[in-house]
């Protein structure tokens, strides 16, 4: 169970990290306006999720991969703040903008549980 848990958890950072390609409009529209390179910093993300998303499937790169996941959703979480409390995002409901914040909280225990 354990393994089929860790092949989700890196499906999971892999289709995100290749959504940045397939919809980067999606991912553009969260960024802050204070964050610099609103393009650069997508296509990094996108590529960082891919290759740590691969990076968390071998034993030899996992833990090290586990440790890039969690200061990703690190660096990623002033875009979630910026979601929750922007009036830009008023068309999703409250509950979900918010409920992304402690999320974050539970993918960093998650990644952490491969260190």
């Amino acid at each position: 169970m354990s393994y089929l848990f860790l092949c989700l958890q890196a499906l999971v950072y892999i289709v995100a990290g290749l959504n940045h390609f397939i919809n980067p409009k999606t991912y553009l529209t969260i960024m802050p306006p204070y964050i610099p390179a609103h393009n650069l910093m997508v296509t990094l993300s996108g590529v960082a999720e891919v290759i740590l998303g691969i990076g968390l499937l071998f034993p030899a790169t996992r833990s090290l991969s586990a440790w890039g996941i969690m200061l990703l959703l690190i660096a990623v979480f002033p875009a979630n703040v910026y979601m929750a409390t922007s009036s830009r995002f008023r068309k999703f409901p409250a509950w979900l903008r918010w409920a992304r914040l402690p999320l974050q909280g539970i993918l960093i225990w998650w990644a952490y549980k491969y260190t």
